[in-house]
């Protein structure tokens, strides 16, 4: 294991521990309509039942909860141990099957081709320092016309300063850059004790094609409010929408997916 991935092991592994954000188990509300509160965008199509899901980057106790409770065959990937034993907590409290797997997002190999009729992973890409390294071993395990979902965090949101100056928020880092973001405390955008990358648009986007994708939708989840204290994370979102959600197929693999194709004609 790296020197990047053993320090965002330990971050995490320490915020599990210590119940902080995105350690929050899935609430009876939600378990009993799982896609409402998974699929805001209707991407998925009215069930998952029977589908073969990997909940990748996301421990927690949250998506693989879900996913089981809506019918899926619910795998989860996820670096830290102490996140992926929230994932059992929650099974076994529900009574869901999950299977959990100790694994960087960038490695899969105990993982099969072909395994996995949908790839659903929430913002975690910025803890690795090649995206396209995912994408690539998605692209691998997922089946032919499977569908990947992922969320990012916006490289210019990772650029500004946290804090406003004047009338807005401030570019502080570069754009080009091959390390580490500097380290934060009470950042409400990004997470103390780990090690996090920018990754350009190209490689959000360009590098998921080139892994054998094909861009059917892409999102960016609102968080602005209007009426929102400025220095807020909702005021900040203003001016830095701070995620983008995209939804990929997977073509030229060897087993076809179940998950609908949405048709969309254009007069």
């Amino acid at each position: 294991m790296s020197i990047v991935h053993e320090q965002n092991r330990r971050a995490w592994d320490a915020t599990a521990r210590r119940g902080r954000r995105f350690t929050q188990a899935a609430t009876e509300r939600e378990l009993a309509a799982p896609l409402k509160f998974l699929d805001a965008c209707g991407w998925l199509g009215p069930s998952v039942r029977g589908l073969r899901v990997l909940c990748l980057g996301a421990g927690g106790g949250r998506q693989s909860a879900l996913f089981a409770a809506a019918g899926a065959i619910v795998s989860v990937v996820d670096i830290s141990g102490e996140m992926l034993a929230l994932d059992e907590q929650v099974a076994r409290r529900h009574g869901l099957e999950v299977r959990t797997i100790k694994s960087s997002m960038d490695d899969l190999s105990r993982l099969e081709a072909d395994e996995f009729d949908l790839v659903w992973q929430p913002v975690s890409t910025c803890y690795v320092p090649r995206v396209v390294r995912v994408y690539r071993e998605v692209a691998r395990v997922l089946c032919a016309g499977g569908v990947y979902v992922s969320q990012h965090k916006q490289p210019a949101s990772l650029q500004a300063d946290v804090a406003p100056s004047g009338g807005g928020y401030l570019l502080r880092e570069p754009y080009y850059r091959d390390d580490p973001l500097p380290p934060v405390s009470g950042s409400l955008h990004r997470e103390h004790g780990t090690l996090e990358y920018l990754h350009r648009w190209e490689e959000l986007v360009g590098g998921l094609c080139r892994a054998g994708f094909v861009i059917e939708d892409l999102v960016e989840p609102l968080h602005a409010e209007a009426s929102a204290e400025n220095g807020s994370f909702a005021d900040r979102s203003r001016y830095l929408p701070p995620y983008v959600r995209i939804k990929a197929r997977r073509v030229g693999a060897s087993r076809p997916a179940q998950v609908p194709v949405k048709t969309v004609w254009v007069p």
